[in-house]
Formats: structure tokens, sequence, C-alpha cells
């Protein structure tokens, strides 16, 4: 069974949990650039990229914090 009952949901959970990268730099107190370098070292994994848009989980920045 699926963890969302409705689409509602679903929707709530995305917008609370999901940033972009400017959200992310903003979080961390660094640049848009410092973001994608730690992408490209692995060190942040986006849940999903396209083209110029990536998108990561809140809870995983956050833990970049710690």
């Amino acid at each position: 069974m699926s963890e969302f009952n409705t689409t509602k949901e679903l929707r709530d959970f995305i917008s609370d949990n999901v940033i972009s990268t400017g959200e992310a730099a903003e979080i961390l107190g660094c640049s848009r650039q410092y973001i994608n370098q730690l992408v490209k070292e692995k060190k942040l994994i986006p849940i999903k990229k396209i083209n110029y848009i990536t998108l990561f989980l809140k809870s995983d920045v956050e833990a970049r914090l710690k």
C-alpha cells in the first residue's frame, strides 16, 4: 500500500521535503556553485536532475549541517 493516501498528501510531502539548488544553498549558507561541486564529488546526491533543475531531499541537505 502507498505511503500517501491522497494526491494532496503527496503534494504536501513534496512541498515540505523536496528543495531546489537555490534552497539548498540558502540552508547551507553557500553558493549554488558549491552545491554543484558537492554533487560532482558525490557528497550530495540529487533525487532528480532535469536540464538546469536539480532537486534534493531537504533532510539530505540538512544532514550536511552536522
